[in-house]
């Protein structure tokens, strides 16, 4: 749990920190332009972005009764990002599984990639795909209800 939040935070601190230079030395507005872009940074890199996380287990259950592909993430991941931000609503038409903080998760991910837990991994029907292009993921999905 706290990893996962660890590179957020950091954004938060560092940005409190830069942006303390400019508000002792009278410039507020400057201040809040640096905090503010610290903390777009952090948001961009929470977990929050994503559609909410379920383990493993459950997401192989859910996607072997309704077919949706498995996703396996985590926060900070630039790759993971841009698949997501791609999918843009037809996001939540997957499943999503953190696997920082999700065990099983990882195993899976270190299965499909020979040791790595490179990620994003999109399982489709059984079969794992490493960093697949966001345009084939979406044909991958159900159709919309």
């Amino acid at each position: 749990m706290t990893r996962t939040w660890t590179l957020p935070t950091l954004f938060v601190l560092c940005g409190s920190v830069v942006a303390a230079g400019p508000a002792i030395g009278g410039s507020p507005g400057e201040a809040a332009a640096i905090l503010l872009v610290f903390s777009l940074l952090a948001a961009v890199n929470s977990p929050l972005v994503f559609p909410r996380s379920i383990g493993a287990p459950e997401a192989r259950r859910r996607s072997a009764t309704d077919g949706r592909p498995v996703v396996y993430w985590r926060p900070g991941c630039a790759y993971c990002l841009r698949l997501r931000f791609r999918l843009g609503r037809s996001a939540r038409r997957s499943h999503w599984v953190n696997i920082w903080r999700d065990p099983a998760g990882a195993a899976a991910v270190r299965e499909a990639n020979g040791g790595d837990e490179t990620v994003p991994t999109v399982v489709v029907a059984g079969r794992p795909h490493t960093n697949p292009d966001p345009e084939w993921v979406r044909g991958q999905l159900p159709p919309s209800t």
